[in-house]
């Protein structure tokens, strides 16, 4: 009997896919070979710096690849995101212009999770806003289209279970219930 090649799997991401990828290991044990960096992918600028250690020496079938959350996030006075939108804009596409072009694999950008501004705020020291998360995500969603590179929603995910069902106290991290639901859908996602 022949025996099947397992397909491998790089996740990258912010804590939300740190979160996630356990139980997408679990799911696709046997079948696919999951890996993701230990560390937090943090801002789209820390994506762009790590993107061959992380992706382009490494021989994955698929590459599903996110940052966003830790881009528009507001810190001190609050008037700045850390990553404005235009230079946000501008890293996506460098992200997935070089993983087109440098890698075999099917690449997958996943969209950013909601946050519930007002439970953010309540815990915080800095802001995310849900009207940033949508025009992050739009500006990513574009460069993706431009690219013919295909968009996980997982924004759409979260938003059509209930934020409030599916985040924790924070605002922005996943409760067991949003974790369970990003990892079967991104674990199907990958396997496709």
């Amino acid at each position: 009997q022949e025996r099947l090649e397992v397909k491998k799997i790089t996740l990258i991401g912010d804590s939300i896919r740190m979160a996630y990828q356990p139980t997408v290991v679990k799911k696709l044990e046997g079948r696919c070979e999951v890996w993701g960096p230990v560390e937090n992918g943090g801002t789209s600028r820390n994506v762009v710096s790590h993107l061959d250690e992380w992706c382009i020496v490494r021989a994955a079938d698929v590459i599903h690849v996110n940052c966003g959350l830790h881009d528009l996030k507001r810190m001190g006075d609050m008037t700045q995101n850390t990553v404005p939108l235009s230079e946000y804009a501008e890293n996506i596409r460098r992200i997935l212009e070089r993983l087109t072009r440098e890698t075999r694999a099917r690449i997958v950008w996943a969209a950013t999770t909601p946050v519930i501004d007002e439970w953010h705020l309540r815990v915080k020291k800095f802001a995310r806003r849900q009207e940033e998360v949508l025009a992050y995500n739009a500006a990513a969603a574009s460069a993706a289209v431009s690219l013919g590179v295909e968009t996980h929603d997982l924004h759409a995910v979260i938003w059509n279970a209930v934020p409030e069902k599916c985040l924790q106290p924070d605002g922005v991290h996943m409760n067991p219930t949003g974790n369970e639901l990003l990892a079967a859908a991104v674990a199907n996602c990958v396997e496709r």
